[in-house]
Parts: C-alpha cells; structure tokens; sequence
C-alpha cells in the first residue's frame, strides 16, 4: 500500500505548476509486478529525487514516465497532457532524460552528439537535407550555436572536437546532460549522473543541476549517493519493492525507520529487545571475571591428573639406577667409609675406593702400582715391616 508523509518542509517548497503528474503508475511483466501503483507530483523548478535499494523499480518507472515502456496501468501527464506511448513523441513533448549506462555515439565528436539532440527542435525534414537549400544551412547554423552554448556551460567547448569516447568518464556524464538539454526540455529525468565519479566531480555535477534548475527546468533525479540527494533534492520519493513508502523532504525521510529499514534490513520476529541484550551483555561480564580463576582450576586439575605418572616414571628409573651402587657399597666398604655413603657421588667414590683396596691386600708385585692419593687424604705412612705402600690414611686404620 502507497504511504506519503506530509511535512511543513514539503508544504514550504516551490507550489509553481504541475510539470509531470504520475497517478497509479504500475508495471507488471508477466506475472512480476515491477512498479505498483505509483503516483508522483513535479513542480515547475523543483528538484525531486527518487531513491529506493536496487530492485526497487526506479529505472522502471523512469523507462514508464519517457515511453521506453508502456505502463500496464494508470497514466503519466506532461503540463496536463497525457504522454503518448513512444519515446520520441515524449521527447517532443518536453521531457528529456539521461541513461545509468552512458549512451553517446562514441564515434561522433563531442559537438556532433549534442546536435543530435537537436532533432526535435528543427523543422526541416528530408528533402531539405537533401536538397540544402538556404533554410536548411540556416537551421544547421542555428543548431550548431546553441550546441556550442550547451557545450560552453557543461563545460566542454574546448572539446567540441574530440571524439566522445576520447573524453574521461566525469566529461561523457556532462556531455549526455548537454545532449538532453538540446531538445529544451521542461523536465530532465537523470538517472544515477554520479556513479563512478569521485568527490570532486560529484561537487560538480551538483553544481550543474543547480545551475540547470536555475533556468527553469525541473529535475527528477535518481541516486544512490545519499550526501548527494539530500543536499540537492527540495523533495525526495522512496521506492520500496515497487511501491512508494514515503516522500517528503530530505530531514524527514532520512529518520523515518521504515527507510533505515529498508536500506540495512528490518529485525527478524524474535529479535532480542533492549531487556534481553542487556541480560546477555552482563552475562558475558560475569563470565569473562570468572574466567581466569576457570582457566587455573582446569590448568591444576590437569597437572594432578598427568602429575603420579609423570613421577612415578622418573622415581622407577632413579631406584633402578642407584640400587645397585647403595647396596654393594656396605659389602665392599669398611666399617670406615660407611659414614660416605650417605649420597650416590660418596656411594661411588666408595666402592672406588674399596675396589683399590682389596687389589692393594696382596703383595706388591711388579705390575702393581699404587693408587692415586685423594686430595683431602693425609699422606701415606710406611709402617716399617710392611714395604707395601698404603694408599690413604683409611688403609692404615684399617690395617
């Protein structure tokens, strides 16, 4: 269903005479309904602009208000008259439009596109073409001076030589706006003039409607620039799924909710509210405190679960190692050097000791050779009898 939103900025605006009357335009292709019943209002130097998410059917409407398409229902009125059906007869009439894809003759110099547009605003027809009689050169040069007009405030007379398709983007935009503007047209339809340019040519082109409006012509122009729109528009028209949702002035329509809605998406049924979405913020508080102490429990039980086998194994091969040292060092030691064995170094240091022992009992021989003295080992006595070398001051104790 059509919904308008009426404001005190809309009533403010220009009330000069209704250029282009829309009422219950709607497109239907097959059994698609494009736009559904429609209805748009044109002032006489206003500026309009119709926006809506792609798809929403707002190059179609365009294509219904220039003839490119018959509309399925309702009816569109130029200055009270009802527009025939065919898009030359629209342009006759007095509406010109641009393309949201660039359509210049890229061959043709940039003077001979806008004398193209002159067409509808001359008389002469076939057989003056052919024949070139005075009238004919006369229109030609009448033609070709207000083209260089249209080029000199577009700002491409210096170009009006060059090939079209030689021009950057921003200049072909301008340059399908000078064409439009030949056919003095009392209404100009742009559709989308700055996409793809950067901001500077977006500030020109903005300046150039202005200037366009300035010389009586209404504007209805389609855009997505949004910054665009609402600094240019007296008045702005939403496309929503084919339908009109609002239309009012700039401030209104970008805080309506259905808009931002439109363009961002509505919340699916369900949707956590205001109460819900605070509820689940402090949840999340409380598990983000509570998860160092969490993360340390977990890292201790973990540690207590591997810890008995992670010992036991080092415990095992310890015993294993040092068994056979501590229980051999009390058979072969003295009663002397027991007080050493209390740790695995003195253990060893021990059964060292007493293994030179037992090979120093017997007599000397050739062969043997006395051991080295220890370092903290008093030096080795000779007891007078025995000619036989002690190897440390234990020895001589024990002797």
């Amino acid at each position: 269903m059509t919904t308008d939103t009426i404001t005190t900025a809309t009533a403010a605006t220009p009330t000069g005479e209704p250029v282009l009357d829309a009422r219950g335009v709607t497109m239907r292709f097959g059994g698609l309904t494009a736009v559904r019943s429609v209805d748009l209002t044109v002032r006489s130097g206003e500026i309009v602009g119709l926006i809506g998410p792609n798809g929403a059917g707002k190059t179609t409407f365009f294509n219904c208000l220039t003839g490119l398409y018959i509309p399925t229902e309702g009816e569109v009125r130029y200055k009270g008259t009802v527009l025939p059906p065919k898009s030359f007869k629209v342009t006759a009439a007095g509406i010109a439009r641009t393309f949201q894809n660039i359509r210049l003759f890229n061959n043709m110099t940039v003077l001979e596109n806008v004398l193209v547009g002159r067409h509808t605003r001359t008389k002469e027809g076939l057989w003056s073409a052919l024949l070139r009689g005075p009238g004919f050169h006369k229109a030609e040069a009448a033609s070709r001076e207000r083209a260089m007009e249209l080029l000199e405030f577009v700002g491409l007379a210096a170009k009006a030589e060059h090939l079209a398709r030689n021009l950057p983007y921003g200049e072909q935009r301008k340059l399908e706006i000078a064409r439009a503007l030949a056919s003095e047209p009392g209404l100009l339809l742009l559709d989308e003039p700055t996409a793809g340019m950067n901001p500077q040519e977006t500030r020109a082109t903005e300046e150039l409607v202005f200037a366009i409006r300035d010389m009586g012509i209404a504007v209805l122009v389609i855009e997505h620039d949004m910054r665009f729109i609402m600094n240019l528009c007296d008045r702005v028209a939403v496309l929503v799924q084919g339908e009109k949702l609002i239309e009012g002035d700039s401030a209104t329509v970008q805080n309506d909710e259905r808009v931002i809605a439109a363009y961002l998406g509505e919340p699916f049924e369900g949707a956590p509210g205001e109460e819900e979405a605070a509820e689940v913020a402090q949840s999340e508080a409380a598990a983000a405190a509570t998860e160092p102490e969490t993360e340390a429990a977990q890292a201790e039980a973990a540690a207590a679960a591997t810890e008995p086998e992670t010992e036991a194994a080092p415990a095992e091969a310890t015993d294993g190692a040092t068994e056979p040292e501590t229980e051999a060092a009390p058979a072969e030691a003295t009663d002397g050097a027991t007080d050493e064995a209390t740790d695995a170094p003195a253990a060893e240091a021990g059964a060292d000791e007493t293994e030179a022992d037992e090979a120093g009992d017997g007599t000397d021989g050739p062969d043997d050779a006395p051991a080295a003295p220890r370092a903290d080992a008093p030096e080795a006595t000779d007891d007078g009898d025995d000619d036989t070398a002690q190897a440390s001051g234990t020895r001589k104790e024990n002797d």
